[in-house]
């Protein structure tokens, strides 16, 4: 037997980035949530918009247990991780299928408006984190904010 860690047995101790992205997608599904509630508070009426909200609050609600799973076990084993990452999802799925389903019949909710709230939350926020997240293990997570112009521009003559 060799001294070597197993990569399964090994966990992580620095910081976590996934929660800094997600914590950084809710941030911006906050921004965002007015304009979609209102969009389809005028296709489907107040349904719509309580559909609209409703769906919001699961999307995010999503994204932050995803985080926080993986942030949470990563730490405990990569091993762990990498089903909880694997089992989580399904978990996650189950858990938006349990929502929707619970209230399906409610007379307050719209089901298109809920689907398509859903699907539009969940594809946006996740193309909208591309441009600011950090493809390096320089900077794992988020990039780092950008030096502004004034301090980098060249001196005058």
């Amino acid at each position: 037997m060799s001294d070597d860690v197993s990569a399964f047995t090994s966990r992580l101790d620095g910081p976590a980035p996934e929660l800094s992205v997600s914590n950084d997608m809710v941030r911006r599904g906050f921004i965002v949530a007015p304009v979609l509630i209102a969009m389809c508070g005028v296709i489907w009426n107040l349904d719509g918009a309580l559909s609209s909200a409703y769906a919001i609050a699961i999307v995010l609600l999503n994204f932050s247990l995803a985080a926080a799973l993986m942030a949470t076990t990563a730490r405990i084993s990569l091993g762990l991780m990498m089903g909880a990452v694997m089992f989580g999802y399904v978990m996650r799925l189950a858990l938006i299928f349990l929502a929707v389903y619970l209230v399906k019949n409610a007379g307050w909710i719209s089901l298109p408006a809920l689907g398509a709230t859903i699907i539009i939350t969940h594809l946006g926020l996740l193309i909208w984190e591309l441009k600011f997240v950090s493809m390096s293990l320089a900077y794992p997570g988020l990039k780092p904010a950008r030096p502004t112009s004034a301090r980098h521009t060249p001196a005058k003559n």
